[in-house]
C-alpha cells in the first residue's frame, strides 16, 4: 500500500524526532581487564532506555546534531524526575564523542545512566546505540538555577540577519539532492555573514566564521527542547572556520569530513526560534583534525552558549 499521508513540515519533523519513546530499562555491563564484572566499582548498573527515529539525509548517514539533541532530551527527561518543577535543573554542559556513523533508515536507542543527583547538580551518561553498537557516548550535567558571578564577552559587530540571504534562498530551485534538502527540509534557517561555504570559500582565508540561525517556525515553550534544538543547530557549521582558513568548500570532491567530538556549555536561557548569532573560530588544525570554538549570542548580544568540536578533516590527494 502506498503511503499517501502528507509529509511533516521541517519543524514538525524535528519535534517528532525529539519526541522520544520510553522503552524500559537495561543493565549496564562493565568488565575489568580480567573480564570480571566491575559495575559495582562505578555505582550505576542500569539505565533507562528511550528510542527515537532518525531523519533522512541525502548522504544516508544520521546528522550528528540530531544525535546530540536526542541525547540532551533523553538525559533531561530523567533529570525532570528529580523535581516537581520541569525547569528546576536545566542542562549546563555536555561532552560527547561520535564513535560510528549512524544509519538514517533505523531508529536509535538511548541508554541513560543516572550517575548522580546531588543537592544542586545532576549528572547523566547517555549511550546512543544502533545495530547493537554505540554511535555516540555523552556525559552531561544539569544544575539548579542559582546566583553568582556574572560576566561575558561582547558580541561581535556583524550585519543583521535581515541584511543577509539564507542558505535556503541560495539553493532554492537547484536540481541536486543536497541543495533540495537545504532549501526544503532543514528545520534551522542559516544566514552566513561571510557567504555560504558550499561553492566559494571567499578571498580571505581566515579562521573565523559567523552565522545567524533560528528554527524556521515557532517552538513550544519548553526550556529542555530549546536547549536540544540549539545543540542540534550547533553541529551545522562549526567546522567551517577550519575550511575557510584553508580555502576549502563543502562540495570539494577531495574533502573527507566527520565530527569526532562535541562539547557545549549552556550559559543563559535562549529560544532556538529567535535569531542567534553563531561566532566561530579555529585555533588549530593538525594531523587530519581541525578544532573549532563557537560562541552563541542572542539578538540583543547576550552570550547564551559556547561550543567546541574537533573534526576529522582530510583532503584526499589526487
Amino acid at each position: 500500500m502506498t503511503d499517501t499521508s502528507p509529509a511533516l513540515s521541517p519543524i514538525d519533523d524535528l519535534l517528532d524526532v525529539l519526541d522520544l519513546r520510553d522503552v524500559g530499562t537495561a543493565r549496564i555491563s562493565v568488565t575489568d581487564v580480567a573480564g570480571r564484572d566491575a559495575a559495582e566499582s562505578i555505582g550505576a548498573t542500569s539505565a533507562r532506555v528511550f528510542e527515537g527515529r532518525s531523519q533522512k539525509m541525502p548522504h544516508g548517514r544520521v546528522f550528528g546534531g540530531q544525535v546530540l539533541a536526542q541525547c540532551v532530551m533523553a538525559a533531561g527527561i530523567t533529570v525532570r524526575d528529580v523535581s516537581d518543577d520541569d525547569d528546576a535543573r536545566p542542562i549546563h554542559s555536555l561532552h560527547g564523542y561520535f564513535m560510528r556513523p549512524g544509519d538514517d533508515t533505523l531508529p536509535i536507542r538511548f541508554a541513560v545512566e543516572e550517575m548522580r543527583d546531588g543537592n544542586s547538580f545532576s549528572t547523566r551518561r547517555v549511550h546512543a546505540v544502533q545495530k547493537g553498537a554505540p554511535i555516540m557516548s555523552m556525559v552531561c550535567s544539569f544544575q539548579e538555577r542559582a546566583g553568582g558571578l556574572d560576566h561575558q564577552e561582547p558580541a561581535p559587530d556583524v550585519p543583521s540577519p535581515e541584511d543577509l540571504r539564507s542558505l535556503a534562498d541560495e539553493f532554492r530551485g537547484v536540481d541536486h539532492p543536497g541543495a533540495r534538502h537545504i532549501a526544503e527540509s532543514r528545520p534551522i534557517e542559516l544566514r552566513p555573514v561571510e557567504g555560504n561555504l558550499f561553492l566559494d570559500a571567499g578571498a580571505d582565508q581566515v579562521a573565523s566564521n559567523h552565522v545567524w540561525m533560528r528554527a524556521v517556525d515557532r517552538l513550544p515553550d519548553d526550556s529542555l527542547l530549546h536547549a536540544a534544538v540549539l545543540a542540534y543547530a550547533s553541529d551545522y557549521s562549526l567546522l567551517e572556520p577550519v575550511l575557510r582558513r584553508h580555502g576549502l568548500v563543502w562540495t570539494d570532491p577531495r574533502l573527507r569530513v566527520a565530527s569526532l567530538d562535541h562539547s557545549m556549555w549552556f550559559h543563559r536561557d535562549a529560544r532556538a526560534d529567535d535569531w542567534v548569532l553563531y561566532a566561530q573560530e579555529s585555533p588549530s588544525a593538525i594531523s587530519g583534525r581541525g578544532l573549532a570554538i563557537g560562541h552563541m549570542f542572542s539578538r540583543d548580544g547576550v552570550l547564551v552558549a559556547t561550543t567546541a568540536q574537533e573534526g576529522m578533516i582530510r583532503v584526499k590527494q589526487s
